[in-house]
């Protein structure tokens, strides 16, 4: 079902895009005209609006912006050509304040945002009543995703909550991640009840809010919010091929369609396939050898997660190569268990939810492991082996104190920083504290 990309313009109006959408299950008229003033706007308006801002938050992140974390992380090096350097080569020389890498994100994110807070501000302009209470929820809950993309990424960012031109100051992290859970806490209340993978629900604010308490050490409300979507009813585990081949299962808690005819997305074909491969691809980075042989002939998630095409070692998880682009995953059941996991800490509930997964990924069951952090290290490594591909590790690992010592980077790279060209733009934004703090000779 086709239906036309509808975006907020800059100067109040709501525009018509030419591009086709696709979208779910439901059928959508044509938006009947190409502009309409934002304060007139009908419930049929904003539905469409919505449809867009799907679209919109979807592919503005960019590619390096649903792999940065991998990239990072140390589980990628470059490809091809090029595969001679190291992991923490290619973050040398990815993560600086003048790197496309990091302005691209930057800007994709705050474009977003943007067209978020104006249709934020559009529903103001709708009647009260149950779908305008539920948009709020969905367009909360977009908001607090791209925030927790800025603050896990930079820390201190600029807070905007309506649409703003102008030069803002950065807010402190802490005042960054009350944002963001504020924003969950909206689409908690008032997002709809789960009906599909592709559409925003209260579920899905609800384990996005679970990761976000775990990433502030926030391990009992983590671990409440994570067992409230576990026992929801809704979900459970499900053969780990169909999360990432387009089929129905019941793992998928939230997952953006990113179909070929609406995005710019494309992990396999820009990244991770390679000629080699049927569909093509023009394979920038592959997976080290450390995190291929982490997976067990027995783990059900290896074929799916790594594999070789001729004699190039791939990530598997989007097939799509440079012909097709492929869902990408948001949240999904596995991380719920691993943060009930390690949110319970060393105890044989934690133990338990870890060898559930375990069990249903072709594994044997852990035994207790003789202290706390052996047991965070067996669960690191479990968030390894699950979300190898899906923007994970970096963040794993800054927010558990280990990123310098697994890695041997310096302490700036907990951070991005933020770009130089937004600093020179914004006369109030200053670097970030991890970047300005670095030792002469490492800026």
């Amino acid at each position: 079902m086709t239906i036309k990309h509808i975006i907020i313009g800059l100067a109040g109006s709501v525009l018509l895009a030419g591009s086709g959408v696709l979208l779910t299950g439901c059928t959508l008229d044509e938006f009947p005209h190409n502009a309409v003033s934002s304060d007139n706007l009908t419930e049929e308006d904003c539905e469409l609006l919505l449809v867009g801002l799907y679209n919109i938050v979807q592919y503005k992140p960019t590619n390096n912006g649903y792999a940065a974390f991998d990239i990072c992380g140390g589980d990628l090096i470059r490809a091809g050509a090029s595969s001679t350097g190291s992991a923490q080569q290619l973050i040398r020389d990815l993560v600086t304040p003048d790197s496309g890498f990091i302005s691209g994100q930057w800007d994709g994110y705050y474009t977003a945002l943007y067209q978020v807070n104006k249709f934020l501000l559009a529903l103001n302009e709708m009647p009260e009543g149950d779908r305008r209470d539920e948009m709020l929820g969905i367009a909360s809950f977009f908001r607090g995703l791209l925030y927790f993309d800025l603050v896990s990424r930079w820390g201190e960012i600029p807070i905007l909550e309506v649409p703003a031109t102008g030069d803002v100051a950065a807010s402190s992290e802490a005042d960054g991640w009350a944002f963001v859970e504020r924003n969950l806490q909206t689409a908690i209340d008032l997002a709809p009840d789960f009906t599909s993978r592709y559409e925003v629900s209260r579920q899905a604010a609800q384990a996005l809010m679970a990761r976000v308490k775990l990433a502030q050490g926030k391990n009992d409300e983590a671990g409440i919010l994570a067992e409230s979507v576990i026992t929801s009813g809704y979900f459970s585990l499900d053969g780990f091929d169909k999360i990432f081949r387009r089929m129905d299962n019941t793992e998928e808690i939230f997952t953006f369609s990113n179909l070929t005819e609406e995005t710019s997305v494309n992990l396999s074909g820009a990244f991770y396939y390679s000629r080699s491969s049927e569909n093509g691809g023009s394979y920038v980075y592959m997976p080290t050898t450390e995190a291929i042989d982490m997976y067990l002939p027995e783990d059900l998630r290896r074929e799916i997660s790594v594999a070789q095409q001729g004699s190039n070692n791939v990530i598997n998880k989007y097939p799509g190569g440079e012909l097709n682009s492929d869902p990408l995953p948001i949240v999904r059941l596995g991380e719920m268990y691993l943060i009930s996991a390690e949110a319970s800490g060393r105890s044989q509930a934690g133990l338990d939810r870890l060898n559930d997964l375990r069990e249903k990924r072709g594994l044997t069951a852990l035994a207790m492991p003789a202290d706390d952090s052996s047991y965070l290290t067996a669960l690191l490594n479990e968030r390894r082996l699950e979300f190898l591909g899906e923007n994970q590790r970096w963040f794993d690992l800054v927010r558990t104190g280990r990123f310098e010592s697994t890695l041997s980077l310096e302490r700036k790279y907990n951070r991005f920083p933020i770009p130089s060209r937004e600093i020179s733009l914004n006369g109030l934004l200053t670097q970030n504290s991890y970047w300005t703090s670095a030792p002469a000779g490492q800026n």
